[in-house]
């Protein structure tokens, strides 16, 4: 397991300890392993990008929506008798 030595602002070390104290975390190992694999998980790996040049997550998704009024096939909402 890799050892580091960081300083942190003191905003950080009070929140910290502030997460300790209502029960979030145990001690502050557990505390600074979660919060980093929280962290680096948001990330995600580096070499995995999928996204091309000039796209992000919302071009993204609203490029993957479909307007249903747009749709050539007919759904079930057409009046019948």
């Amino acid at each position: 397991m890799a050892k580091l030595e960081i300083d942190l602002p003191d905003r950080i070390e009070n929140d910290i300890d502030q997460m300790i104290a209502q029960d979030e975390f145990v001690n502050w190992d557990e505390a600074v392993e979660k919060l980093l694999t929280r962290g680096v998980s948001a990330y995600g790996p580096a070499e995995e990008t999928d996204e091309q040049a000039g796209e992000d997550l919302f071009t993204q998704s609203v490029t993957d929506q479909q307007d249903p009024a747009m749709s050539d096939s007919p759904g079930d909402d057409e009046y019948g008798f």
